[in-house]
Parts: C-alpha cells; sequence; structure tokens
C-alpha cells in the first residue's frame, strides 16, 4: 500500500487450540499468538473469537497500530471448515486485513510440510486424515470423523483398547496389564463404563491413546495387537497417498512418532520429515494472495 511492504498473518484454528504468527516480507517473525480451540463443531462465533484473540496477540505483540494491520494478508486454517456451508459463513465475516482467505487445517499443515511444493500428508493425532497436493489439485483420503472414519487415529485406538478391555472383563479376550490398567480407570465397573461412553468425544477416547502405545511398546499383547491395527491402517492411506501421486509424503501429528516405530518397512522409507508447520503454511497462501 504505496510502496510499503505487506505483512503475513497465518493462522492454525485446531481442535485442541489456535495460533498465529505474523512475518514480514523477509519472513522474519513479528509477533506470535495463542487461544482457544477453533473448530467448526464448536459454532462459527466461538471459532472466530479465538482466531481473533490469537491475531489480536499476534498484532499486539508485533506492535501494529491499524495501518500496519490493513498491509496484512491473512490465510486462517480451520478445522471442519470441509463441512457444507461452513466455508461460506465465514468468508462473509468482517476483517481489517488487506486480504484474508479460509481453508482446512489440514491443507495448511500439507502445504507447510512440503514448503508449497507437491507432497502429501498423513496427520495421526485424535482424528487421522490423508492429505496430498499434486499440480494445483488437492486430495484428501480418510478424515471423515470419528467413530465412522479416522482409522488408525488416537480416538481409533482409545475405542479398540476399551472394547477389548471390556471382552476381556467378561472373559471374551484376553486380560493384560493395559486391560486391567483400562478397566481400573473405570473402578472395574462395567456400567461406568457405559455411562462415561453416552458422553464421551473423539478427544476422551483419544486420551487412552499414548497409554496404549506405552503398554505395546514394553510388549503387552493386547496393546501390541491394537498398535499393529493401527500402523496398518496409517500404512493403507500412506500408499493412498503415492498412489495418487504424491512425491512424498510427511508424518504428523500428536501420535505421529508413537505410531511410526510400528509401520512397515516399507511405508518408512516413503516418509519425509516436515520442511515446516501449519502456520507456514498458511503464510506460503497469504504471500499468493499478495502477488494476485
Amino acid at each position: 500500500m504505496n510502496g510499503t511492504p505487506a505483512l503475513f498473518l497465518g493462522v492454525d484454528g485446531g481442535g485442541t487450540g489456535c495460533r498465529a504468527r505474523i512475518e514480514d516480507s523477509s519472513g522474519a517473525v513479528l509477533g506470535l499468538g495463542e487461544a482457544g480451540p477453533a473448530t467448526t463443531r464448536l459454532g462459527i462465533s466461538q471459532a472466530w473469537e479465538s482466531i481473533r484473540a490469537a491475531y489480536a496477540m499476534a498484532i499486539a505483540e508485533a506492535g501494529l497500530g491499524p495501518p500496519d494491520v490493513s498491509r496484512i494478508h491473512a490465510a486462517v486454517g480451520i478445522a471442519g471448515i470441509r463441512r457444507k456451508g461452513i466455508q461460506e459463513q465465514f468468508v462473509g465475516l468482517v476483517h481489517p486485513f488487506a486480504s484474508l482467505r479460509f481453508i482446512s487445517d489440514s491443507l495448511i499443515a500439507c502445504l507447510g510440510a512440503h514448503g508449497g511444493k507437491d507432497g502429501g500428508i498423513v496427520i495421526v493425532g485424535t482424528g487421522s486424515i490423508g492429505i496430498v497436493r499434486v499440480k494445483g489439485n488437492d486430495l484428501s483420503v480418510g478424515g471423515y470423523g470419528f467413530p465412522i472414519s479416522d482409522e488408525g487415529s488416537g480416538a481409533d485406538l482409545g475405542l479398540r483398547a476399551i472394547k477389548l478391555a471390556m471382552r476381556a472383563l467378561d472373559g471374551r479376550a484376553e486380560a493384560s496389564q493395559l486391560t486391567a490398567e483400562i478397566l481400573g480407570h473405570f473402578h472395574d465397573d462395567p456400567f461406568e463404563v457405559v455411562a462415561w461412553m453416552d458422553r464421551a468425544t473423539a478427544t476422551d477416547y483419544a486420551n487412552f491413546a499414548p497409554l496404549v502405545m506405552r503398554h505395546a511398546d514394553q510388549g503387552d499383547p493386547v496393546g501390541r495387537r491394537i498398535a499393529r491395527a493401527g500402523a496398518e491402517q496409517i500404512d493403507g492411506l500412506v500408499w493412498a497417498l503415492i498412489e495418487r501421486g504424491a512425491p512424498r509424503v510427511a508424518l504428523i501429528g500428536g501420535l505421529a512418532c508413537a505410531i511410526e516405530a510400528w509401520l512397515t518397512p516399507d511405508v518408512r522409507r516413503c516418509l519425509s520429515p516436515p520442511e515446516g508447520d501449519a502456520i507456514s503454511g498458511a503464510i506460503i497462501l497469504a504471500r499468493q494472495d499478495d502477488r494476485s
């Protein structure tokens, strides 16, 4: 604006929290911000409030005034924005920036992981999804939501573990230290499990995933069975992206390190370390708007 260099804002609005970063044209970080969850499952207004709180913190840390803010090109990745009719509601929101784009949090993660180049990612956290970008085309595999999808995710591992623990309690499946610890969480009362199930979210199930992986790594037979089953699903996501033309695939997410050791050697050889984070991907998009 009047020859003044543009600024760039990237926001990663996820289901557990929202992070924002402002950079100048050279890539220097000017300000950072954090706020609460920004998933669309919480509603448009609450997600937008978290996003605004995060970028307001970044703006304040950068010491920017209104004229500076009007030079910002922004891109925001939001969990759940692929749901029908959601993106249109965000596009109509009032903002102070030179431009603002809303996309899925998984797509900015893919762009960040490969520095804007072609590639794919498999995200393994509370949920799971595969994303690939090749020649300007984006495609997703899985990620339709727990419990109908998100195979190999933390929520999926937790659900498998609770099912086997309940069967072990009945004497219908092998008992182990893992099943005992899970049942102990519910005071060995199956009806306490049922009451918990009635209100449990994907995150609640995923909270058992670290326990599953710890027991699996220690040789627990039930834990190993669950870890192998989950890893087989992640193997499938990686191969699906390669079949769709991904020249490289990165494994990211809170459960990525734990599950990687359980993937087949062929899949592990196909993986590449991510170059950057999801906010980096958002800023890549924001820079494209500055050039358009």
